[in-house]
């Protein structure tokens, strides 16, 4: 299989269009990681302002709770937004939207670790943030307004 060199956003390589077949591994797996860091983050942003998969005041640690401006209720709204607006920035531009989901991570990762009981959680998020770096990487190779080529 020959190689696929990364292509700017603005343009389309002959060879990234060969590379965009539905049969070809890199492009299913670009694919999954794009639609589950879309859905992932939208669900889980909604999720903030209902509380019903989890009471998500309690992952915020004592000392950010401290300095941010209100209650960590208050502050899931803002976290919630954040994910929101996250999870469609990865659909629209997976290349940028795959490193910014990347960074939140990391921050929640920060957040988990600095206070007991969430270290399961802490490691789950940065096995999640690979995930949105390898997202991130895929797209350079895959533009965003490519789409599957027949596999004929």
């Amino acid at each position: 299989m020959a190689t696929v060199t990364p292509s700017r956003a603005t343009q389309t390589t002959p060879a990234a269009v060969a590379a965009a077949r539905p049969d070809n591994p890199a492009f299913q797996a670009f694919w999954l990681l794009r639609l589950g860091f879309t859905v992932a983050p939208i669900l889980f942003g909604l999720d903030k302002f209902a509380h019903v998969l989890v009471n998500w005041d309690r992952y915020l640690a004592p000392w950010i709770n401290r300095i941010v401006p209100g209650t960590a209720h208050e502050a899931m709204f803002a976290v919630g937004a954040i994910e929101i607006v996250a999870g469609l920035i990865v659909f629209l531009r997976p290349r940028f939207g795959g490193y910014l989901v990347a960074a939140w991570l990391a921050g929640i990762i920060v957040n988990l670790l600095t206070f007991p009981g969430f270290y399961d959680i802490a490691l789950r998020d940065f096995g999640l943030l690979l995930g949105a770096l390898t997202l991130a990487r895929l797209a350079t190779v895959f533009p965003e307004s490519l789409r599957p080529t027949s596999s004929r």
